[in-house]
């Protein structure tokens, strides 16, 4: 692929992207995001992963062109007064000499962080890194839900977001130049108890309904996360500014997506409600990442974390108003793919003799739990 040219008639260099987390839910999306708008993607990843679904993750980017840095996980035995057998990570976002290089040699011009929930303090070195560096026209920390500095989840949530909001401030303090991007929920019925709802498809037997499932949220589709935030990652409107996530085509309630559920697979389903003592309890459980899930759960549906202020700040910008023409991917296409997914799987089970087809739909429509 050549480079655009430039308004002055040069060729117009094409931005380098590293994205760290491309195997997760939200990088993989990202990845796949940048590699279609035909930008250099480095993705960073181990040498030879030991889960089978990042290993394939891996190689389908890098079928699509992704470029891929490796990094090595080695034992060491440290002796002192105590031996003890530890583990030292030799070329990760855990070491700061070797993203120097990384970011030097690579000329990485943007970096997008998707890590998890229990790595988000791993940033930290990596700002160091693109601190001393001095080079890098962006950075995305881990964020991609609410905007941490407004929710106040209870615990175990508060924790993952005072940890981000350690990074955001350590972000500023540094001068490196940032976007946060605050897309609200996935698209897809939000399981209170389940880490990443998006990966089973909404309910058959019955509802959970939140409270009297009447506060509101913004669903997006895990495509739509990556297509905006690769577009406001070098976007000079979204400099220095929360890029919020607020399609008015996605904006209901839990009661509205049952009803619309309903309509897709032909059926009312039972409704049972799921109390605000319910989730608090659930969160009080500190058990990870199911009681996080249960606080943000809470957090979204009881105390409206997501509509209970304006985006009107100087430093915050709607991401419809930055890309009018570009539509998102409204929760009733999101159930009818899901519902689809449903009358495929019922052909591959409908034949089965001497099973119970209910149960064997549980186990077809479940999908398979991915490697942490």
């Amino acid at each position: 692929m050549t480079a655009s040219p430039s308004p002055n008639g040069q060729a117009e260099k094409r931005s380098r992207i590293l994205i760290i987390g491309a195997t997760g839910f939200i990088g993989h999306f990202i990845a796949q995001a940048s590699l279609a708008s035909g930008k250099s993607t480095y993705i960073l990843s181990r040498a030879a992963a030991s889960c089978p679904s990042k290993a394939r993750a891996i190689k389908a980017l890098e079928d699509q062109g992704a470029i891929s840095i490796h990094w090595e996980e080695q034992e060491m035995l440290e002796k002192g007064e105590d031996s003890e057998r530890r583990q030292k990570i030799k070329g990760s976002v855990n070491d700061q000499e070797f993203m120097e290089k990384t970011l030097k040699e690579h000329e990485i011009d943007i970096v997008i962080s998707a890590v998890g929930g229990g790595n988000l303090l791993e940033q930290v070195i990596l700002i160091r890194a693109m601190k001393a560096v001095g080079t890098i026209k962006r950075f995305l920390p881990s964020e991609f839900g609410h905007d941490v500095d407004r929710a106040e989840p209870v615990e175990p949530g508060l924790t993952m977001y005072n940890e981000k909001r350690r990074v955001r401030r350590l972000i500023e303090e540094s001068g490196i130049p940032y976007t946060y991007i605050c897309c609200n929920s996935i698209a897809s019925w939000p399981y209170y108890d389940n880490t990443h709802p998006s990966e089973v498809l909404p309910p058959l037997d019955q509802f959970q309904i939140y409270g009297d499932g009447s506060v509101k949220a913004y669903f997006v589709a895990g495509a739509d996360i990556g297509k905006f935030t690769v577009k406001a990652a070098e976007d000079v409107r979204t400099l220095n500014k929360i890029v919020h996530f607020r399609p008015s085509c996605n904006f209901l309630n839990i009661n509205e997506l049952a009803t619309l559920w309903e309509k897709k697979i032909g059926r009312t389903l039972p409704r049972v409600v799921v109390s605000e003592d319910d989730l608090l309890a659930a969160a009080e459980e500190n058990i990870f990442p199911q009681s996080v899930v249960a606080s943000f759960t809470h957090d979204i549906f009881i105390k409206g974390c997501q509509v209970n202020f304006p985006v009107d700040g100087p430093n915050e910008i709607e991401v419809s108003s930055l890309y009018p023409d570009e539509p998102f991917q409204t929760m009733d296409e999101c159930f009818n793919e899901f519902a689809g997914k449903i009358e495929e799987d019922k052909k591959r089970v409908v034949g089965t003799k001497g099973e119970n087809i209910a149960h064997r739909l549980v186990d077809v429509l479940t999908a398979p739990k991915l490697c942490a």
